[in-house]
């Protein structure tokens, strides 16, 4: 059957400005983008526009909040309940695809793919390698330990020393199915005993961590948040920068030189605050790293804007509730990226930076059929979650606004 979309206001995300156009859509592709088309089943979107299903690049859907007495009062698997329910939320937002930057297993990955659970297409880094005393070790003060990203028979332990066990943990995580690796190169807000301008792990250790990436074909993105962090990260080679706060003029020179892409989530830190505001018991020092990062980090994402450095979108949700991934678009505008490049940072350039161009990101003739149909302008940023109103997932509806 060929289902044609008629009327629309058409942002189809390769950079051309929104045109009147309709869409047909058979088998789960986009076969036909034009004018006067037909189809076998017509739905009508006249005064609304279409856009390419939209990407997050780094969420966490077996993370909900920050609250860690909450998640040591909770049995284990409820966090598996709890990422069904994150997946509605995210895919209801327009997000059809996303990279989820540790927590969620190859079970979760294949619910979705299977059918039992609705939500957008994965890709799963499974846990974050860091180094002992890094950002993502659990040790705390108390002489026990917590994992936000726990040990279980779908996720190894992540903490390695030295190029050696460096080599054999990439290996396990491709056997645990991953399909990026993960990495902390600094320190983070919501560990103990780290900095965020701390860099962590030595050029030798990543070195090998991107060669074993790169043969078994799987991108590396990095948790890089203190300057020489990012550097060592971009040195290697590593794909993506998320977080980016301490970007310095070189660091930023040396991401375009590489073509090295940022994943900003400059809802992070701050959603740290609103939670710890909201009533969540946070250690004094970790909401005190939090606010202190809020204004350099929005500094630096500006200035990478500015020179040209690839953004693709990414929340850091988990941290922040997941739904709400679409606050994450005025935030980057807040930085100085125009609206239609902010649309761009949330399609086409997050489906490179994910290696999906050649099916996902814009709405071509041959590519996979994810589409969300928006009432109003797409480019006021602001009130854009609260205008979408059908989401298609490989030409299927997977999300309808409620009517009043």
């Amino acid at each position: 059957m060929r289902t044609v979309f008629t009327g629309a206001q058409l942002f189809d995300g390769s950079g051309s400005a929104p045109a009147r156009a309709d869409v047909v859509v058979e088998e789960g592709r986009i076969v036909d983008v034009g004018t006067a088309l037909d189809g076998d089943h017509s739905i009508d979107v006249t005064g609304k526009t279409l856009l390419p299903g939209l990407f997050d690049c780094h969420v966490h859907v077996a993370l909900t909040g920050i609250d860690l007495w909450r998640h040591l009062q909770s049995p284990f698997s409820y966090r598996f309940f709890q990422a069904v329910q994150n997946l509605r939320r995210t895919i209801g937002t327009g997000i059809t695809t996303v990279r989820d930057a540790g927590g969620a297993d190859l079970g979760i990955k294949q619910a979705v793919e299977d059918g039992l659970v609705d939500g957008p297409r994965m890709q799963i880094s499974i846990t974050m390698i860091c180094q002992t005393g890094g950002h993502g070790d659990g040790w705390l003060p108390s002489g026990f330990g917590f994992k936000l990203f726990p040990v279980h028979p779908g996720s190894p332990d992540n903490v390695v020393d030295g190029p050696d066990e460096m080599r054999q943990k990439v290996r396990e995580l491709v056997r645990y199915g991953a399909d990026v690796i993960k990495v902390a190169t600094s320190g983070g807000v919501m560990s103990p005993r780290d900095e965020p301008h701390h860099a962590h792990l030595r050029p030798d250790e990543l070195e090998v961590l991107v060669a074993e990436a790169n043969a078994a074909g799987r991108f590396v993105m990095s948790h890089a948040q203190a300057n020489e962090g990012i550097k060592n990260a971009v040195r290697a080679g590593i794909r993506s920068i998320e977080h980016g706060i301490y970007l310095d003029d070189e660091a930023i020179e040396m991401m375009l030189e590489r073509g090295t892409f940022l994943v900003p989530t400059l809802m992070a830190p701050t959603g740290v605050v609103r939670a710890a505001e909201a009533g969540v018991d946070l250690p004094p020092a970790i909401l005190e790293k939090a606010r202190n990062v809020i204004d350099e980090h929005r500094s630096s994402v500006t200035r990478a804007i500015q020179a040209g450095v690839k953004v693709a979108m990414g929340t850091d949700s988990g941290v922040t509730p997941h739904g709400e991934n679409l606050d994450e678009l005025q935030l980057m505008a807040d930085c100085g990226m125009a609206p239609d490049k902010v649309l761009a940072a949330t399609t086409s350039v997050a489906a490179e930076l994910m290696g999906l161009g050649d099916e996902l990101g814009t709405i071509e003739t041959g590519k996979r059929a994810d589409l969300v149909v928006l009432d109003g302008d797409p480019f006021d940023l602001k009130t854009l979650a609260h205008r979408i109103e059908a989401v298609y997932k490989d030409g299927e509806l997977v999300h309808e606004a409620a009517t009043a």
